[in-house]
């Protein structure tokens, strides 16, 4: 039996981590309670953890902030980031800064167990990250009709995608979006589909998710090939693949 998965709950406010510490005990994990960032940080650094709850509004730092310092150790670490604002503006930031969900205070503790359920079972089917940049010549050989029509290839065994010849950076919902997007120039995929598709539980993502997802996966399109946005914008009916 594999022992239960450690999860980081960085909130300062007592009355808040006790009831998401309960909550998350009942659902089989062990979660370890820390109120500042640095404590946070501290933490990280001397045990492994499945996954961090991160308040914003923290006493000794912003929560985004901190989002950053945790995707620079750890790429890979879940975040599911908890905070009293609702602005659509602040759940994209959160979103784009490498978050993976957002509850909106107030919550119920088993909304917020659901989700990080849903979160790990994402990551858990997530593909590995690459080991190297470099092209090795065991690799398996990119898709050369994608190269042809899109200025793409695809490595789907590698879970890698070039554009114009620069290997993209990809997190795994970029990688999945993209995916998705590659397997048929051209044809317009709904935000359902795409969320179907790249997310485990899309019924536990937020409403605005993929638009999020696209605008930081545009971002890294445009530092390969600045003058060409291959990802085209459908008004009320989702994103294609310019061919």
């Amino acid at each position: 039996m594999q022992p239960p998965a450690n999860i980081l709950i960085v909130e300062d406010e007592p009355a808040i981590a006790d009831t998401l510490v309960y909550a998350l005990r009942t659902e089989g994990f062990e979660p370890v309670w820390r109120a500042t960032g640095s404590e946070a940080l501290d933490e990280l650094g001397s045990r492994m953890f499945a996954l961090v709850i991160l308040d914003v509004g923290l006493p000794d730092a912003n929560g985004f902030e901190l989002c950053k310092i945790i995707r620079l150790r750890s790429p890979r670490m879940p975040v599911l980031f908890l905070t009293a604002r609702s602005s659509e503006v602040d759940r994209i930031v959160g979103l784009e800064i490498g978050g993976d969900d957002y509850v909106t205070k107030p919550f119920s503790p088993r909304e917020v167990s659901a989700r990080v359920k849903a979160i790990l079972r994402r990551a858990n089917m997530a593909p590995p990250a690459p080991v190297s940049s470099t092209p090795s010549s065991s690799a398996a050989p990119f898709q050369q009709a994608e190269r042809r029509e899109t200025g793409f290839a695809h490595d789907s065994e590698r879970c890698e995608i070039r554009y114009n010849g620069a290997r993209l950076d990809l997190t795994r919902y970029e990688y999945r979006l993209l995916k998705t997007l590659l397997s048929r120039p051209g044809r317009v995929f709904s935000r359902d589909e795409l969320m179907t598709r790249a997310w485990e539980d899309p019924g536990a993502s937020l409403d605005r998710t993929v638009d999020a997802h696209i605008k930081t996966l545009r971002a890294k399109l445009r530092a390969a090939a600045p003058e060409i946005d291959p990802i085209q914008t459908h008004r009320g009916m989702g994103y294609s693949l310019r061919v």
